[in-house]
């Protein structure tokens, strides 16, 4: 049998010199021109210069499937968007749309020695690059042409600087020749750190009380975009405040401010906990912070436990509240006007009433899942209670966090707000009122009234059971918020008042021995259910005092859909059966429109937004420190023993009642026999009737004495002795860089939203500035008191833009790095 022999396929090209273009295609290119082969096969040519033919050509090869158009692309020097808009032009206009255009300045040159001195002159008074483009009436990209912001790599060979201006020669066809240009500076790709061994050296002998941040030239720093958040990190008062509280830590290498920058900034790029320094390169952010590299954890960790053993960490998160109280309440920022306390008042109706301070007031549960005896809350998430500390926090009326405080675990929310005035008064500063919003949790009308003496107004969701409102007494409302989101709302404006004194538990019986029927059991309903509601009410000794003594409040009554929450939850159908259901909001305020009522004390989850937010991205969380010691065995704590006789209690009241009703109709049949039928009702008959009704009453009076009798409060050795509680002050530090951390990110938020063109601002702006600042960039502090941040191009040319925008509006701000006399300026690369 013969054998077929296969001819071998012939070259893809015979010069050795050409690019191979896909498996079948390549394409030479030298001083005599291009050409294109095919199998080998030469398909098409060009003669120096023909640029039309160049490109015919690259479109036929895509058109004829020669090779995937990524790799043609990058053959001929463009990219796959390029050829596409080639072929376009082709289809639309023949070969000749495919004539390159001509290159170089169309008219006189715009940068004249003039124009350059005015720029240079605008950029000395410190005005921002699209001011200055704005005045001179040139672009922002002239602008940094002529001042030397763009790297060669970005500006190109033509870039404009003071050493290259032409000369205007007044005719509009001859082409600008810019003279030979000085190359710019080129910065070295990550060189190494500044060293500071000496320095050292000292700090280990105690020498050295903190080393001061260096700043090297460097290109491409990882992190650098971290310098973003100096400005907001500037306006929180985390460090001014920390050096007024501490004073400064004991002589080292890392001082007070190089401690909370770190742990700012590292918070920002994802890692709060101190472990996580583990993950991030220590050399990367020591360039950051000014250092040869940051601190470890070890390092870290002994440095926030000195915080910690000064036992002041209180008084940083509360010089840290009035700090932001006093700057968003003024409406500015270090970097811009602040929403998060303004008046909310229309600027443009003279008759609109301001808000004032807004607070919000809730309380978080920490679960803990360490070997320690810690006390066990109700876990909400969880739903059902386990080991765990109570934070008490303050946010403003941005959701931003303000204040937080470690309440006594058990403690209600009621209590902890009765135990947070002064603190709040002392946060604001003064005697104003301040509108206090929180939720059901702090349901108390003794503590209402209590805010209402001391200069706090009361906002929040009223609790138990109430009569619906006339249905004719609803109005249409309507509220355009900050952001210019309109809502509308059916809502009616009543006031009603509370009793102050907690409500008698007694059940109420008839003359005779057995209860007065049915409208007494509903009674006995209603005050179970009272009783029930101030299980969590704050206990002082008013409740004596205000027996027979009410509150008046006002009630802004919101019509809504009855969903199917609200139905597992009791709620009823309006009048005519229509499916809506009536909740209601109380406030002490009367001068505020009801929309505004309603608008704020919707604005209360943005608390909860914030809680759900740090979790994830700032690890709330987390145990940032392990230690713990003994709780105060003499504090006064609930006694588990009286929820149990409470429930025995509502069990014995719940038999009485049944017990009533079968009593009642077993009498009403012994009194009303059939017509005709001669009754008689002896006493022996009586008694046998009520026998179990007796036997129901002495089992409820026993069920009433032994709930009287059992102390509501009790010692905590006698309750859990041996109980302990988390380290606090390590906590609380760690909150405060937390509380920086986020209200830096906000503010940057904020700012990129206000001050920038970005049209997705209100969806992206978080991710786009967690993008921002992880990314990396150049610092040059070349010039005398400035360091230059010029970050690295993003991924898309609209966030570059906004970026630019944001650079531009933070160097406005002339921030200084701390520790330092450098003033930093902003930039970023443009995407060549």
């Amino acid at each position: 049998m013969s054998v077929m022999t296969a001819q071998p396929p012939l070259p893809i090209a015979t010069d050795p010199s050409a690019t191979p273009v896909g498996d079948a295609a390549a394409l030479v290119e030298d001083q005599d021109g291009g050409r294109v082969f095919l199998h080998g096969n030469l398909v098409y040519a060009w003669q120096p210069g023909e640029d039309a033919l160049r490109r015919w050509s690259a479109v036929q090869l895509a058109r004829l499937g020669a090779a995937p158009v990524a790799h043609i692309a990058t053959a001929f020097g463009v990219d796959p968007g390029t050829l596409w808009r080639w072929g376009q032009a082709l289809t639309r206009d023949g070969v000749t749309a495919l004539a390159s255009d001509k290159r170089g300045p169309k008219g006189p040159h715009r940068l004249t020695e003039p124009v350059v001195a005015r720029i240079q002159a605008l950029r000395a008074d410190r005005k921002s690059h699209r001011a200055i483009a704005t005045q001179v009436g040139v672009s922002e990209t002239s602008v940094r042409r002529v001042l030397g912001t763009l790297t060669p790599d970005i500006a190109g060979p033509d870039a404009v600087t003071p050493d290259t201006v032409v000369a205007d020669t007044g005719l509009d066809d001859e082409p600008e020749r810019a003279q030979p240009a000085a190359p710019a500076p080129v910065l070295p790709v990550l060189p190494p750190a500044v060293d500071r061994s000496g320095e050292r050296a000292a700090a280990r002998f105690g020498l050295l009380s903190q080393a001061s941040p260096v700043f090297a030239p460097a290109a491409r720093v990882p992190l650098a975009g971290l310098l973003l958040a100096m400005p907001a990190l500037a306006a929180t008062g985390l460090l001014w405040c920390a050096r007024s509280v501490f004073g400064a830590l004991p002589n080292g290498f890392y001082g007070l401010d190089t401690v909370l920058v770190e742990a700012v900034l590292r918070s920002l790029a994802g890692e709060p906990r101190a472990q996580g320094a583990t993950r991030v390169d220590p050399v990367a952010l020591g360039r950051v912070l000014g250092l040869d590299r940051a601190p470890e954890v070890k390092t870290i960790r002994r440095k926030i436990a000195t915080l910690a053993g000064t036992g002041q960490a209180g008084r940083l998160i509360a010089a840290m509240a009035a700090t932001h109280l006093a700057r968003t309440d003024t409406g500015t920022t270090t970097t811009s006007t602040s929403t998060g306390t303004g008046t909310g008042a229309d600027p443009d109706d003279p008759d609109a009433v301001p808000v004032g301070m807004v607070l919000y007031v809730d309380g978080h549960v920490r679960a803990y899942q360490g070997g320690r005896k810690v006390a066990k809350t109700h876990l909400a998430r969880l739903r059902f209670p386990a080991p765990a500390t109570v934070e008490t926090w303050v946010s403003d009326a941005a959701g931003a966090p303000v204040l937080v405080v470690l309440a006594e675990p058990g403690a209600s929310l009621a209590g902890e707000l009765r135990r947070l005035l002064p603190q709040l008064r002392a946060a604001v500063g003064d005697d104003r009122r301040v509108l206090v919003g929180f939720d059901r949790g702090g349901w108390s009308p003794a503590l209402f009234a209590h805010l209402h003496e001391h200069g706090f107004d009361v906002l929040t969701w009223r609790r138990g059971p109430a009569q619906d409102i006339a249905p004719d007494r609803f109005t249409d409302l309507a509220f355009t918020d900050e952001t210019g989101r309109t809502h509308q709302w059916r809502a009616a404006d009543t006031t009603i008042t509370l009793p102050l004194a907690k409500p008698s538990t007694k059940a109420s019986t008839g003359s005779d021995g057995h209860a007065d029927g049915a409208e007494n059991k509903t009674k006995d309903r209603v005050e179970v259910k009272a009783e029930h509601e101030y299980e969590n009410e704050d206990r002082t000794e008013d409740g004596v005092q205000d027996a027979g003594k009410v509150f008046a409040m006002r009630q802004v009554t919101l019509a809504v859909p009855t969903t199917k929450h609200g139905k597992k939850h009791g709620s009823r159908r309006g009048a005519g059966g229509s499916d809506l259901r009536q909740i209601h909001i109380l406030t002490t305020r009367t001068d505020l429109p009801a929309e505004q009522v309603i608008y704020r004390m919707g604005s209360r989850w943005r608390q909860e937004n914030y809680f759900r937010y740090a979790r994830m991205h700032f690890d709330l969380d987390s145990h940032d420190c392990y230690a713990a010691h003994e709780d105060d065995p003499d504090r006064s704590v609930p006694n588990p023993a009286r929820k149990h006789t409470y429930q025995a209690l509502l069990a014995a009241r719940a038999r009485h009642g049944q017990q009533a009703a079968r009593t009642d109709a077993a009498l009403l049949a012994a009194r009303s026999p059939a017509p005709g039928t001669p009754t008689l009702l002896t006493n022996q008959a009586h008694d046998a009737i009520t026998a179990d009704l007796r036997e129901a009453e002495a089992a409820l009076t026993a069920a009433e004495a032994a709930h009287e009798a059992t102390p509501a409060r009790l010692p905590l050795h006698q309750v859990n002795p041996g109980q302990q509680v988390l380290d606090i002050e390590t906590k609380l530090i760690n909150h405060a860089i937390r509380i920086a951390a986020f209200n830096t990110a906000s503010t940057l938020v904020r700012e990129l939203r206000v001050h920038t063109g970005y049209a997705r601002a209100n969806h992206e702006a978080h991710a786009l500035i967690r993008q921002v600042l992880t990314g990396s960039g150049d610092l040059d502090p070349s010039i005398d008191g400035v360091l230059t941040v010029r970050l690295d191009p993003l991924p898309t040319r609209r966030a570059t833009a906004a970026i630019a925008q944001l650079c531009e509006h933070l160097t406005t701000t002339e921030t200084r790095y701390p520790g330092t006399d450098l003033i930093l300026r902003y930039e970023i690369k443009t995407a060549p």
